[in-house]
């Protein structure tokens, strides 16, 4: 007989920052954790989203129960419409998080057939063998949730993304009572989250940054333009007071920032009186001094808000004498040559802009060490597996529940796609699951993969050459061309001697092989394309990607 185990498996977010999804199964039931996507690295050329591939849960279908959801922010819901897609499973989640999918489904013309489950903080939903229960946690985005997941085998807490902050925005604290509870009536498994493990002591309170927006407010003597990320409500709430504290009248701009505030106003979480509210496209009505503008492009994304001001591409905004510019974000690791290019395109503009090396306006939303230590000392669970986070994350808060007293054999660093197997006297980690990415490009989802990619970083490395050549079947003989077509390689113009000779390497390859009747074009291609190479790399050091067509008349 087989003996009963307990397994959880990560598709996703495990030594990588985003693209967070967990499978939990237990016998004939499986519970889906988020479905969040990640960004592409610059090397991915024309990739916009990178998503989970889900093909384990494809296989197991019949198994999934439902997708239960910690937070809407897009490494946690990004990938859920690619997902529904293929899987249409129940999705349960916090009203707010749900508001965000929601507009994601909307966008994908699959709302009417998604089954979307509203829950309550404190609630528990009920499957045959599992129990989930929400419990509230405080992040930069309002609404967010732990999940205890009751099992036959024991609890699994998942911390989802979180920190303690004692005087949060929205008076919602993480339910420190609720996971001592937990903590006393014993956990088998802590999955907690690892993104400021490295950081000391303890992260700052959100309130904070609404005194730093006030002091800066009152000097202020033209418009402020505020750029932050569009998930955070609290944020955008803490500047919407600081506007109305000094008479501002408020405009959202950007594509996510004007959807997502909608969403929460609507629903109750952001809270800006009507009259306070301009359209993007009135704020030349009112004067300098009356206006902020809360805008996208805190990562200095260059199709995004703030880099199309910097930049003076924004079709509606331009900058003016006496702008006060807030970035009100810190990077995300790889972006921060984007946004000091953003930051220091707005100085030499003659504006002023206050960022995070100058002033506390902006805080994390993740646990520093103190936080962690204060959840591992509450939970004291049997098992503990860090989450969300790269390697060295998970390393170091492995380390961190080792000080605090766990065995270091109950304590599990796993890679993606590696299965935590639980059952009554024994942890097995051998076991393995396909995982891996899908490119998403523009509408293209899983068409471009390593190869394509591969193709694309050629021709950025070394651009390309086309050689074409028209021949006659019948006598054997060249009647056009070579004509050759450079793009990303050498400017033709100034390289005619180069061009030249790759034209006669071209046709003396041609000719050869038509001397010995051969007109097979792969035979063709195959010949001029070495040849090419050869003197091209022999003369310039380069290896454009050469592509000769070969067309009979």
């Amino acid at each position: 007989m087989e003996r009963e185990s307990l397994k959880v498996i990560p598709l996703g977010g495990l030594g990588e920052i985003g693209k967070n999804i967990t499978a939990i199964e237990y016998k004939d039931e499986i519970i889906v954790i988020d479905g969040g996507i990640s960004f592409p690295d610059e090397d991915m050329y024309g990739v916009d989203l990178v998503i989970p591939d889900i093909r384990y849960l494809l296989e197991n279908k019949n198994k999934i129960k439902g997708m239960f959801l910690t937070h809407g922010h897009e490494d946690h819901i990004g990938a859920i419409p690619y997902i529904l897609k293929q899987i249409n499973m129940p999705v349960y989640g916090t009203r707010l998080t749900l508001g965000l999918v929601e507009n994601k489904l909307k966008e994908h013309n699959i709302l009417r057939e998604s089954k979307l489950k509203p829950v309550r903080t404190g609630q528990t939903i009920k499957l045959e063998n599992l129990k989930i229960e929400f419990i509230g946690v405080t992040h930069s985005i309002a609404d967010s949730c732990a999940l205890a997941i009751y099992t036959p085998m024991g609890i699994i807490l998942h911390t989802g993304d979180f920190k303690i902050d004692y005087t949060p925005i929205d008076g919602r604290m993480t339910n420190l009572n609720r996971i001592a509870a937990l903590g006393k009536k014993g956990v088998l498994l802590l999955m907690a989250d690892s993104t400021n493990v490295e950081r000391h002591g303890h992260s700052i309170s959100e309130k904070t940054i609404g005194e730093t927006l006030k002091r800066i407010f009152s000097g202020a003597k033209g418009r402020i333009i505020v750029a932050t990320f569009a998930s955070n409500i609290h944020r955008m709430q803490q500047i919407a007071d600081a506007s109305i504290a000094y008479n501002r009248k408020i405009a959202f701009s950007g594509r996510s920032m004007e959807n997502i505030s909608e969403v929460a106003m609507n629903l109750g979480y952001l809270h800006v009186p009507d009259d306070y509210i301009i359209d993007i496209k009135e704020v030349n009505k009112y004067p300098s001094e009356e206006v902020t503008i809360i805008t996208t492009g805190s990562q200095g994304e260059p199709m995004a808000g703030l880099s199309r001001i910097a930049y003076g591409s924004h079709r509606l905004i331009s900058i003016e004498p006496g702008d006060l510019f807030i970035i009100s974000a810190s990077p995300i690791p790889g972006n921060d040559k984007l946004v000091s290019r953003v930051i220091n395109q707005l100085f030499r503009k003659g504006v002023d802009v206050i960022y995070e090396d100058l002033e506390e306006i902006h805080v994390s939303g993740h646990a520093y060490q103190e936080e962690l230590k204060l959840i591992h000392s509450l939970v004291k669970p049997k098992y503990f597996m860090p989450v969300h986070g790269e390697y060295r994350h998970l390393k170091h808060h492995r380390d961190l529940a080792i000080k605090l007293g766990m065995m270091p054999e109950n304590v599990f660093t796993l890679e993606t796609g590696q299965v935590l197997e639980i059952s009554e006297d024994r942890v097995n980690t051998s076991k393995t699951v396909h995982t891996g990415v899908l490119f998403v490009d523009g509408i293209g989802v899983g068409d471009v993969g390593n190869i394509v990619l591969r193709d694309r970083r050629d021709l950025a490395k070394d651009g390309m050459v086309t050689i074409v050549v028209a021949i006659n079947k019948e006598n054997y003989s060249i009647v056009a061309g070579p004509d050759v077509i450079t793009r990303g390689f050498i400017y033709a113009r100034e390289a005619e001697d180069i061009i030249n000779k790759v034209k006669e390497i071209s046709k003396e390859e041609v000719e050869k092989c038509l001397e010995k009747e051969i007109l097979e074009w792969q035979v063709l291609k195959n010949s001029v394309r070495r040849s090419v190479e050869h003197f091209l790399y022999h003369k310039t050091k380069r290896n454009p990607s050469v592509f000769p067509i070969i067309m009979e008349v």
